[in-house]
């Protein structure tokens, strides 16, 4: 102590404050040192300073000579008042102070406190605010999956499809024996199951699906809307507006010997739908290898292997990871082997995975925008009763009632009813539903495929003219400004123009160029100004994916994918045109 300020008082109870007398010999026991700390201190509001030991250690031997004991008892009272003390004050009144605990702060900073930040705070209550709507709306409901069948043509697809509704209930058993005698008698026996999808005379014929088929089963956990895609290059732009719908997406692979090679080689199908599906923004894969039971495979470990092995590089190639989006099932859709059940292992004896059903109950489900503002972009309406309008809800919710915005034409119109997959009314619908809505205040003259219903307080835009970056993938010559093909965006197909190429991006460091490059090949990624004829219902990427995604097709092939960046506002123009025929009199 002594040795900090030599002139220093001391105190000690039961003694006076004396001046300190200088001795000659050095103290028996040196100071007492702070103890090591093997634990954390309790966090404390202040700083206090210990010097000369711990707050248990007994008092350091004290040079002074005994004080007189008359003034002691005025003083003993001064460890009450701290301002009275000065700072050199020993650590010896340190036991009676804290036999009081301290109290407690909130300054604490632990990882109990940190889950309460803002951003999980923010999340924890739209996931509560998300199930609150659910259930104002539903009530306790199964959660619902779209899933697109796609594949190359002849993969057994409808096949697949027929017997899902089959096995789970959706189509009664009295049903499929009628579809088998009929089918007999066509001379297409094995085509049976198909025929629960391929409803028109042309597909049953032919045995190719033309237009995108539809049907709904349950299973104990989950409700399904099969969308069944047709394989034959021909109707692309059908596969994609059915893609454009789906949640998941059942690559359907053909195990028998020349099947698969032909539809993964180049000009197979297998490629570009795995390729459409994640520009429509599917983000799960589940590959179905179909035919195990074929002679040719005989439920061979070799050939699923083989199959496995040249689909998993390409698979990710397109953009999906092997390792959680992409699923590798073997199946026969014919004889309904490990659709429900799983196969036994006298047939099967190496698989030990889930049947399709069962993976498909218990993969983990999309994140569905329930509170985000409505969008259900249409992709087929019909005269009856008034107009109908068929799509799936993107985001948002609608109920029987509201009042609507369908853009790009702005018109008001009524939701007078809503139709689930079952046909049966329903007062409400929500994210991720696929439904048909009757609509009032509008002639289905007036409405497209491609048109989108919206909510009217943040309808969605109608522009003519935006900015896209594009990644072309194949093309035989060249793309300079100038260039036209057909958009595929949502449900909407639309013939577009690019007038100018903006921007190109450097390979080696992805930055973009500050001078318009003259002209695009193949493998490049560019910026371009795109244009339409009308306006059509698109937003930026960042702000809704599903509506800011797009595929440019031209002369009966995939020439490029690519997202919205950037929108360029009509109302300049809109104005001018209204302005145009005006006339001002003197």
């Amino acid at each position: 102590m002594s040795k900090l300020n030599a002139g220093a008082f001391e105190f000690v109870p039961g003694r006076a404050f004396v001046l300190p007398q200088k001795s000659q010999t050095p103290p028996s026991k040196p100071p007492l040192e702070r103890p090591l700390q093997t634990e954390a201190p309790p966090p404390a509001p202040t700083i206090t300073l210990n010097i000369g030991g711990g707050s248990n250690s007994p008092a350091a031997p004290k040079p002074a000579p005994a004080p007189a004991p008359a003034p002691a008892p005025a003083l003993t009272t001064a460890p009450q008042s701290k301002p009275a003390l000065p700072p050199s004050v020993s650590a010896s009144t340190a036991p009676s102070q804290s036999s009081s605990p301290a109290p407690p702060t909130n300054k604490v900073f632990s990882t109990e406190r940190a889950k309460t930040d803002t951003t999980s705070i923010a999340k924890e209550v739209q996931a509560v605010a998300d199930q609150e709507v659910l259930k104002d709306l539903f009530g306790d409901v199964k959660e619902h999956l779209n899933i697109v069948f796609i594949g190359h043509v002849d993969a057994g697809k409808s096949t697949l499809g027929g017997n899902l509704l089959y096995i789970s209930g959706g189509v009664d058993k009295r049903t499929m024996e009628k579809y088998e005698k009929e089918a007999k008698e066509a001379g297409r026996e094995t085509w049976y199951l198909s025929w629960a999808l391929d409803s028109t005379p042309q597909e049953r014929s032919k045995g190719k699906t033309v237009e995108v088929g539809r049907a709904y089963f349950e299973t104990s956990s989950r409700r399904y809307t099969i969308l069944d895609a047709p394989g034959h290059k021909t109707y692309v732009p059908s596969m994609i507006s059915g893609a454009a719908q789906a949640d998941v997406a059942i690559l359907v692979i053909s195990a028998r010997k020349g099947e698969f090679e032909t539809g993964f080689e180049r000009g197979g199908q297998t490629r570009e739908h795995v390729m459409l599906v994640k520009t429509a923004g599917v983000s799960k894969v589940v590959v179905v290898i179909n035919k195990m039971d074929d002679p040719t495979v005989n439920w061979d470990k070799g050939r699923y292997n083989e199959i496995k092995d040249k689909l998993t590089p390409f698979v990710k190639s397109a953009g999906f990871n092997p390792k959680t989006d992409v699923t590798f099932i073997p199946v026969s859709a014919y004889t309904g082997q490990n659709l429900k059940d799983r196969v036994a292992k006298s047939i099967c004896s190496w698989n030990d995975g889930p049947s399709f059903l069962e993976h498909m109950d218990h993969m983990p489900m999309v994140d569905r925008k329930v509170n985000a503002p409505l969008m259900m972009p249409v992709s087929e309406k019909y005269k009856d009763m008034g107009a109908i309008i068929v799509g799936k809800i993107e985001s948002g919710h609608i109920r029987k009632g509201d009042s609507l915005t369908l853009m790009p034409n702005k018109s008001i119109v009524e939701v007078a009813a809503i139709y689930n997959e079952m046909e049966e009314e329903v007062p409400s619908a929500i994210c991720g539903d696929n439904v048909r809505v009757r609509l009032r205040g509008v002639e289905d003259e007036d409405i497209s495929p491609g048109f989108v219903l919206t909510s009217p307080k943040s309808p969605v835009r109608a522009v003519r003219r935006f900015e896209a970056q594009l990644a072309i993938l194949e093309h035989k010559n060249i793309i300079c400004a100038g260039y036209s093909a057909v958009m595929h965006v949502h449900t909407l197909s639309e013939e577009v123009t690019l007038p100018a190429l903006l921007h190109y991006f450097d390979k080696a460091t992805g930055r973009k160029s500050k001078k318009p490059p003259q002209f695009a090949k193949k493998g490049q990624k560019i910026v371009a100004l795109i244009e339409t004829t009308l306006p059509i219902c698109v937003e930026r990427f960042v702000d809704y994916p599903q509506l800011g995604r797009f595929t440019l097709r031209d002369e009966g092939r995939t020439i490029a994918i690519g997202k919205i960046t950037k929108l360029h506002d009509d109302r300049v123009d809109e104005v001018t045109e209204g302005m145009a025929h005006v006339s001002v009199a003197a």
